[in-house]
């Protein structure tokens, strides 16, 4: 055989190999733990489940089962960070994944994916920009998924501000519509969060910098978002290489500072060690129906224990 043909079997193998893995990945649940040092003196550590990017359509039963297994952690508070949704009759099966989970203490914003059904999105296209909004997407039904959700007591945070008490904690929490495709009016929430708080959290899809910036600058301890998929596709002990918004690539999953990755911060008016806001972003459960793979990215939920700083 000659070379070329070998090289050519050999790349074509291993491609193969890759794409089987990257499928077999999508399906690797894994529960991410992280600590944040975010409340004052005086109150008892929180467990908050933070879930993004469930991207369910009815025939996606292992995640729908990984997802209400979730309850076992005995969380304080759920938040879920957007894109619910993949399909025009997966409302339902939302509801029955989060199951229990909705029995508990609730916040959550939507995603463009929670508006608007999947669509076919050039690799090349995410690999150089954000995606943009295919006008072609078919409409789902939101406002279902949303009377859905608050008819078992959860808050929409959409454009939306609320004092939320969590046992004794009590919780000053706003949030935006998102933000990639234009929704966030952060100005209708904007302002000094209260000083009196024991937690002031801001809550966003797509953690864009205009965004999670001016929470931070009105006095966010911590700020939660999903969207990026941690990369999705990322390389080995380097990292992501995009995260479909302006946020580096550093942040594209797990906690770090506003404003940077480096967790000993800067100062800045939010945190309350004063160096600056937290932030976590999901790298999500889900991905797009076309394009059900990731690399080096398994897919994940957080449990995030809030403690004294």
């Amino acid at each position: 055989m000659h070379l070329l043909a070998r090289t050519t079997l050999a790349l074509g193998a291993a491609a193969a190999a890759g794409l089987g893995y990257s499928v077999a990945e999508a399906h690797r649940y894994t529960l991410r733990r992280e600590e944040a040092r975010v409340l004052p003196d005086g109150v008892a550590p929180v467990r908050v489940l933070h879930i993004s990017d469930l991207h369910l359509t009815p025939r996606h039963k292992g995640r729908m089962a990984w997802v209400r297994s979730l309850d076992a952690l005995n969380p304080d508070l759920v938040v879920v960070t957007g894109d619910f949704l993949a399909h025009q009759e997966a409302i339902p099966s939302v509801l029955d994944a989060l199951g229990p989970l909705l029995d508990r203490p609730g916040l959550f914003v939507l995603g463009s994916n929670d508006y608007y059904g999947p669509g076919i999105v050039k690799p090349w296209r995410y690999l150089t920009n954000p995606s943009d909004l295919d006008a072609q997407r078919p409409p789902l039904p939101w406002r279902d998924l949303v009377a859905g959700l608050t008819a078992a007591g959860w808050h929409d945070l959409d454009n939306a501000a609320t004092r939320v008490k969590v046992g004794d904690l009590d919780l000053d929490v706003r949030g935006v519509d998102d933000p990639h495709i234009g929704l966030d009016r952060y100005d209708e929430v904007a302002g000094p969060f209260a000083a009196d708080a024991d937690l002031r959290l801001g809550v966003t899809h797509a953690p864009y910098r205009r965004i999670i910036d001016a929470m931070e600058a009105d006095g966010a301890d911590l700020v939660l978002a999903g969207h990026t998929h941690g990369g999705q596709l990322c390389v080995p002990f380097w990292g992501a290489l995009v995260t479909n918004c302006d946020l580096p690539t550093a942040q594209a999953k797990g906690l770090s500072r506003v404003g940077g990755a480096d967790l000993a911060g800067t100062p800045g008016a939010g945190g309350a060690d004063g160096r600056g806001a937290m932030l976590h972003v999901s790298a999500g459960i889900g991905t797009s129906p076309y394009a059900p793979v990731r690399f080096s990215c398994p897919p994940e939920a957080t449990l995030l224990t809030l403690t004294r700083v």
